[in-house]
């Protein structure tokens, strides 16, 4: 198949984002495919991956890696099945994850991070970008970084996010006492009824704090955190003796990126020293050395019924930038993802 007959609608970034994203900042264009040199495939988007690192992506402070520069393709990961090939061991209809990068049709060669699903799916396709893919994958890394033994009390703010869902149930798998933080009554009561969590704090009730304390009479041993701000503050004011912060995201600072307030420090960050507690930040592809591994441990769980995970999928290409924002007002539970195509 010549990719000459083929044309690709792709976001590009025009401007980086005050704030919230605007629909300025990115470009939907269609340009054409280039051909394949050799050692590439062409991959046709199926499902695009929406996480809070895009964001960060399209600022330019100082991040763990390079930012989106300005006129490219907005990076991202996605499901897709290749069209052709000029790589050895990837074939056409055989359906791979990656970096997609917004857009309907990737070149990529291997620096792209491609690799086969299994052959046949073990469960539905979006679960492999979900708990069975890089989002899992988190979760696991950094639960085993806090080497969380049985009747410790856990703590992970975001719980119903797609992370924090599935941090929270391994943590349970481990024998820990787990307490969530999430948006919302009827998430929370998802989390505790369907999740496994033994409880969830909703951090939109006028005495949420006053609700974590009373979930917490032992004290917190192990925060998964993913939130940061106000509501790491309160939690570091319940730390235990030697108690370990799992730094995996601050998803309410990232829209302070290019404004005058930018991020906010963390007021009570004395009780890590007062605790002798230890704060340890983590980035997934720091660790895929663990991957083989988590990706056992995970689909062991997930074919046992032991892991559960919730999803929510917006139709359309289209939809892309207005559907990235549900993932900082909440409108979303579980795993975000945009359905843009059917395989073949």
């Amino acid at each position: 198949m010549s990719t000459t007959a083929l044309t690709n609608r792709a976001y590009r970034l025009r401007r980086r984002p005050v704030g919230e994203p605007a629909a300025g900042d990115l470009e939907l264009v269609t340009e054409p495919v280039p051909e394949l040199a050799d050692g590439e495939i062409l991959v046709r988007t199926l499902y695009l991956s929406l996480d809070p690192t895009n964001r960060l992506w399209m600022s330019d402070m100082r991040q763990y890696s390079p930012p989106v520069e300005l006129g490219d393709v907005m990076r991202g990961i996605g499901i897709g099945e290749v069209v052709e090939s000029r790589r050895e061991g990837f074939e056409p209809g055989m359906l791979v994850s990656g970096y997609t990068q917004w857009q309907e049709y990737c070149v990529a060669g291997p620096e792209a991070g491609f690799y086969p699903l299994p052959d046949p799916l073990e469960a539905p396709l979006t679960a492999y970008l979900g708990v069975l893919g890089h989002t899992g994958l988190t979760a696991y890394v950094g639960i085993e970084m806090a080497d969380v033994a049985a009747g410790e009390t856990v703590v992970v703010s975001a719980a119903s996010g797609a992370v924090g869902c599935i941090a929270g149930q391994i943590a349970k798998d481990r024998g820990a006492h787990v307490v969530g933080i999430a948006g919302g009554g009827e998430k929370c009561r998802h989390m505790a009824e369907n999740r496994g969590f033994d409880t969830c704090i909703d951090r939109n009730a006028p005495d949420w704090r006053a609700q974590f304390d009373a979930a917490t009479p032992n004290g917190v041993d192990v925060d998964f955190e993913n939130v940061g701000g106000e509501v790491m503050d309160h939690v570091f004011m319940r730390l235990n003796l030697n108690a370990r912060i799992i730094l995996c995201g601050m998803i309410s600072q990232y829209d302070a990126a290019g404004t005058d307030s930018d991020w906010q420090g963390q007021v009570n960050v004395g009780q890590i020293l007062m605790q002798r507690a230890t704060m340890r930040g983590f980035i997934v592809s720091d660790h895929a050395d663990q991957f083989p591994a988590g990706l056992a441990y995970l689909s062991e769980l997930y074919a046992d019924g032991r892991l559960s995970h919730d999803e929510t999928i917006v139709e359309g290409f289209d939809e892309a930038l207005t559907a990235m924002r549900r993932l900082f007002t909440g409108e979303k539970t579980g795993k975000l993802l945009v359905h843009v195509a059917d395989p073949t």
